[in-house]
This record gives structure tokens, C-alpha cells and sequence, in this order.
């Protein structure tokens, strides 16, 4: 099966271009104010313009959005997927689904089997499942700050939709990733950056040429 990849956060016209000639599957934008990699809708819908007739899906990522962003969203941005990393409830994944028309990614933070078993509920119910590492304990954000957890927790797993792995990827180890976890998508946010929400394009190219090579 081939892996496919998401290049999370961008913030520029030069990194999306890395993304999108590089082969990403999906590309994604944060909407949420305490990351460095937060936009507003407006930009991102600019940033994403070249995409609308390339074979990569945009995403958009928040945390327990409301119907409020949502709506707003969907009227810039116009995502194929939401990406929510919260305390999202099953119901509420389906009320997100159903308001946007959307998919919805729903990400779990994990650092033990039974964070990974959480995700059975929403299974079926999501477009993908994403399984992240759990942040260090006071982050203010709840991905996308490089830690990584035992890969081989999502080994053997099978769910009813391709599901992304997440946390601490880089252009270095995302081959032992794929073997270690078995996940069929990739999901890289500050392993290819040269510093806090600053995406390096050259970083991009060779995680996405990793990705193939795997």
C-alpha cells in the first residue's frame, strides 16, 4: 500500500508549492490562537487557491471549534476536511460533519494502548482517526511540538478508514515510522520547520521524498 502524507501548518505560497510538488496528499492550516502556526480564515483561503484543482485534499485544524468558526471556515477556506483535536465527543464530530459537509479528522493524543482504544467510538463516525503523541504536561498546545510516541502501539490496528499517524516526524525517521506503526498516512507539522511555525520548503521535499521511498 502507498504511503501518503499531510504537511501540516503552512503559513506561505513557497511552502504550499513544496507541499503540492512534492506529492502531499493533504495539506493543512491551524485555527487555533495559541499555536505559531495560527491564520485567519481569509489567508488561508488565499494560500489555498492553487489547490483547488490539484489532487490534495485541504484541511482545516482546530481545537473544539464552534459552529461559529466552523460556518466561517466553510464560507473562506472551504475545506474537504476539518481536523478537530479536542474534546470533541462522537456527537459533536457528527454535528461538525453534518453543519460543514465535511470530513472530519479526529486526533487523539497518545501515549498508551488505551489511548488508542478511545478511538474505537469515533470509528465509522470520522473520515480518518489521527494518533498523536501526547504533549509534555502545561503545553498550551495539543500537537504540533515534536514529541513522539511508542509507534508501535498503532501496529497490527485496523480501522474502518486510512488513519494518520502523528507526532515528532521528520524527514530522518518517518521511514521507520511507516514500518514501525503500519499507518497507511503521514502527518508532519514541526519536524520539517526551522524554527517555531517557520516551514522550511527543502525540509518539505525531502520528508514528502522520504514518504516514497519507505
Amino acid at each position: 500500500m502507498t504511503t501518503k502524507a499531510k504537511i501540516c501548518g503552512l503559513s506561505t505560497p513557497e511552502t504550499v508549492t513544496a507541499a503540492v510538488s512534492g506529492g502531499a496528499a493533504f495539506v493543512g492550516f491551524v485555527f487555533f490562537a495559541k499555536s505559531p502556526r495560527n491564520l485567519d480564515p481569509e489567508t488561508a483561503a488565499r494560500l489555498a487557491a492553487p489547490l483547488r484543482n490539484r489532487p490534495v485534499k485541504t484541511v482545516a485544524v482546530t481545537v473544539d471549534p464552534d459552529d461559529a468558526l466552523v460556518d466561517r471556515l466553510m464560507a473562506t477556506l472551504k475545506p474537504d476536511l476539518i481536523q478537530v483535536h479536542g474534546k470533541e465527543t462522537p456527537s459533536r464530530v457528527r454535528q461538525i460533519a453534518q453543519r460543514s459537509g465535511a470530513g472530519v479528522i479526529k486526533a487523539f493524543s497518545v501515549s498508551s494502548t488505551a489511548d488508542v482504544d478511545q478511538a474505537a467510538a469515533f470509528d465509522g463516525v470520522v473520515e480518518h482517526l489521527m494518533f498523536d503523541a501526547r504533549p509534555m504536561q502545561g503545553s498550551a498546545l495539543p500537537g504540533g511540538t515534536g514529541a513522539r510516541f511508542d509507534w508501535s502501539l498503532l501496529e497490527g490496528r485496523r480501522f474502518s478508514r486510512p488513519h494518520f499517524l502523528a507526532g515528532g516526524l521528520d524527514p530522518w525517521n518517518v521511514a521507520e515510522a511507516i514500518k514501525a506503526s503500519g499507518a497507511p498516512l503521514m502527518d508532519v507539522s514541526s519536524g520539517v520547520e526551522r524554527g517555531p511555525g517557520l516551514k522550511d520548503p527543502a525540509l518539505i521535499t525531502a520528508f514528502l521524498d522520504a514518504v516514497k521511498r519507505a
